[in-house]
């Protein structure tokens, strides 16, 4: 960990504070003191005389900032399509659109979503990009601009899909691509992109789609790239009964054994949905130190299940959240999640199935686990870095609840009173401040028009 600035830059004084800490610290009435891109000090009480702009706290919660980690950006300008389908028919009537999408329009889609998480709270995302269009441009370089744009910590996964409908797979021929270009393709944003430093702003994955979207050749040679070059893995798996039938059906096994026999567990992987799984699939998660996303929303709106979290976390696995991609997730409010975890959890198991706190620590330090960033992200301490999110809790909607965590999470979405991220101030009074929202809603609306009506 490299010296921290001993001059303070940024006070936030007077809040409530959940610091997600191993311990749980909270306080009442608190402080934090930025130095630079770092948090120098947390505790109760005022905070110290400094000379440095500050953010009166008053009526507010500070948490670390919130930690997303599965979503697909460019899906962003594809919303509310197939809206009452499942897994697989809303996959077969959106592959065609999406073979439209290009540098331009993941761009505009990426720099939508970004704002819709940013104003939700959440200052680190990971995404899922495993379409590329031949001809489509530089797809992953675009979103990774409008990270930078917005002022987001990105974990960009370089997904693909290389089995197509001619070879037993679900997407058509059109969206696939070969195995050599896939792999050149992961070693060169590996070289120009990622990040292995405390304080990344940028950080690749690998990311093969899923199991009926690419081949066994795909799934080995990507993680054996990269095991060498010491980057996390990242796929979806057991997200629907279909995709359970197809792997019964193309492999004679379970999802979940399927890529166990691939050499896919591990601490440097982590699984998106994991919603049917077994005991012995948990057991073999657990005792590899693989890390599960929840997806509660999308899940939902899918009708693909509940994930088994309760039991999961019991084993020890770590569990972040997704809000998973904008088609099927049209809010992309990373806030939502939490939530939605909590009350499918207690809907499946009982009212003593999730605590409110364990629901805000699956967003936090949940998320940060599951991207090797436990040590960077995920809580406020001192020494780690300046991800903070500041919630108006003095609003009608929630006044008379007397802790701020329960208002939190089992509240409606509080507005956003400020979001620090490295240090940067992102959103201020419910407004991001790094772009122009309007004009990003012009554009948006420009690129799905006219993305539908190339498809028609």
């Amino acid at each position: 960990m490299g010296a921290v600035s001993q001059a303070a830059t940024l006070v936030i004084d007077g809040c409530a504070v959940a610091t997600v800490d191993a311990a749980g610290t909270e306080y009442r009435r608190g402080h934090v003191v930025v130095h630079g891109n770092r948090i120098g000090a947390v505790g109760p009480g005022a905070a110290p005389a400094l000379d440095a702009p500050r953010i009166d706290g008053r009526g507010c919660l500070l948490t670390p900032g919130l930690v997303n980690t599965h979503h697909h950006l460019y899906q962003w300008i594809t919303r509310g399509l197939a809206a009452d389908a499942g897994l697989f028919d809303w996959l077969t009537a959106l592959y065609p659109i999406w073979a439209g999408i290009d540098e331009e329009s993941v761009r505009i889609a990426a720099t939508g979503a970004l704002v819709a998480l940013a104003r939700t709270g959440c200052s680190t995302t990971a995404d899922h990009h495993y379409l590329f269009p031949r001809g489509g441009g530089d797809l992953l370089g675009a979103e990774i601009a409008a990270a930078a744009t917005v002022g987001l910590r990105f974990h960009p996964c370089r997904g693909a899909m290389d089995l197509g409908a001619s070879a037993g797979g679900l997407p058509p021929d059109s969206v696939v691509e070969s195995l050599d270009a896939v792999l050149a393709a992961s070693a060169d944003a590996i070289a120009r992109w990622h990040d292995p430093s405390f304080d990344a702003m940028v950080r690749i994955a690998l990311a093969p789609c899923s199991p009926f979207s690419v081949t066994a050749d795909l799934l080995r040679e990507s993680a054996a790239l990269a095991r060498a070059e010491k980057v996390r893995l990242h796929t979806h798996l057991a997200e629907t009964l279909d995709e359970q039938d197809y792997c019964a059906a193309t492999h004679g096994c379970t999802p979940a054994q399927y890529l166990e026999r691939l050499d896919w567990l591990g601490a440097d992987v982590w699984y998106a949905h994991a919603v049917h799984l077994d005991d012995v699939a948990i057991a073999a998660i657990a005792r590899t130190g693989t890390g599960v996303v929840h997806c509660p929303t999308s899940n939902g709106r899918l009708g693909a299940g509940i994930a088994r979290v309760p039991d999961l976390l019991a084993a020890g696995v770590a569990v972040g959240l997704g809000v998973d991609g904008a088609a099927s997730n049209e809010a992309g409010s990373m806030i939502e999640e939490p939530r939605n975890a909590l009350l499918y959890a207690r809907a499946a198991n009982g009212p003593r199935a999730m605590t409110v706190r364990t629901a805000l620590e699956l967003a936090t330090m949940g998320g940060a686990r599951v991207l090797g960033r436990a040590a960077e992200i995920g809580s406020i301490e001192p020494g780690k870095l300046a991800d903070l999110a500041l919630w108006r809790m003095d609003t009608p909607a929630h006044a008379g609840i007397d802790d701020p965590v329960t208002a939190l999470i089992l509240g409606s979405p509080p507005p956003l009173a400020a979001l620090i991220v490295n240090g940067r101030e992102v959103v201020r009074d419910g407004e991001v401040r790094t772009v122009d929202e309007e004009a990003v809603g012009r554009a948006v609306t420009r690129a799905q028009t006219a993305l539908v009506a190339g498809t028609r």
